[in-house]
């Protein structure tokens, strides 16, 4: 795909992992740039996301009202066994996928082929096709197998972007360390966000 075009659309996976506040500060922030997200949660993800932040939710429409200025339009809530979603296909065009919190089970099965679900499905897609998959594992220590995966995944093409916020903009509160995290997401996809100063930027 050409790194100029856009189409303002986005595909997010959402495991199980620990770490749901990446991914509910990560959209908070995608929906300011992209027209139409389409997320994946899995039901693990789903049981992660009430114990760690108390949100519940049973439809698309309770979903969205979780996001300030979201939509059910925009925030295309969909089901690890919607196999004939868009994100299924590589015909459908999207400007890349982000996994985040990325489990390391869902990790492997990417770096294998095993497209066992909607979720994995997407991502085998973007590899296929070239597009950007960014994948966000928030687990450690890594083991070998781990390690060995994320070598595998990021030589078929896969940007490995760990949960490890940076301290030097002196975060106060957890959402501003996982803002940090948000903000290199963005970057990985072409986004020019504003959330957390570049270092050392001098304003001309």
């Amino acid at each position: 795909m050409n790194p100029t075009f856009s189409t303002k659309k986005l595909v997010v996976g959402i495991t199980g992992a620990s770490g749901a506040i990446y991914a509910y500060r990560f959209l908070c922030e995608a929906i300011r740039h992209y027209e139409r997200i389409y997320v994946i949660l899995s039901e693990q993800a789903r049981q992660i996301m009430a114990v760690e932040m108390d949100l519940h939710f049973s439809n698309a429409q309770e979903f969205a009202a979780l996001f300030p200025k979201a939509s059910a339009k925009v925030l295309q809530l969909l089901s690890p066994k919607e196999y004939f979603s868009p994100p299924a296909s590589g015909s459908f065009r999207h400007d890349g996928m982000v996994i985040v919190p990325c489990s390391m089970g869902t990790a492997a099965r990417i770096a294998h082929g095993i497209s066992d679900d909607l979720l994995t499905r997407a991502a085998d897609v973007c590899l296929k096709e070239r597009r950007k998959l960014v994948l966000v594992p928030r687990e450690t220590p890594w083991s070998l197998v781990h390690l060995r995966t994320f070598t595998q995944l990021a030589e078929a093409g896969a940007v490995v972007l760990p949960a490890a916020p940076g301290f030097y903009h002196h975060p106060k509160t957890v959402e501003e360390l996982a803002d940090f995290v948000v903000a290199r997401i963005l970057q990985q996809l072409g986004i020019d966000q504003d959330i957390v100063p570049q270092w050392q930027l001098v304003e001309e």
